[in-house]
C-alpha cells in the first residue's frame, strides 16, 4: 500500500492536515475530521471538488 501524502493529525481543538511530502501543515484547523477532503486529496485530486469541500468545512466552523 502506498504511503498517503495527506493525513489528519489530532491537535488540541480539532484536526490539522499534514502534508508528508512537504513536511508541513496544509489548510486550516478543522473541528471535525475532514475524511471526504482527505479522500479527495489522496485520490483523484479534482480541483472543483476540493474547493467545494473546503467551502463546506469552512462553513461548518461558523
Amino acid at each position: 500500500m502506498a504511503k498517503r501524502r495527506y493525513v489528519a493529525h489530532g491537535v488540541p481543538g480539532g484536526y490539522r492536515i499534514w502534508d508528508n511530502r512537504r513536511q508541513r501543515v496544509w489548510g486550516d484547523l478543522y473541528e471535525l475530521c475532514p475524511d471526504d477532503l482527505l479522500r479527495e486529496l489522496n485520490g483523484a485530486g479534482d480541483y472543483d471538488r476540493i474547493t467545494a469541500l473546503l467551502k463546506r468545512y469552512r462553513a461548518l466552523r461558523r
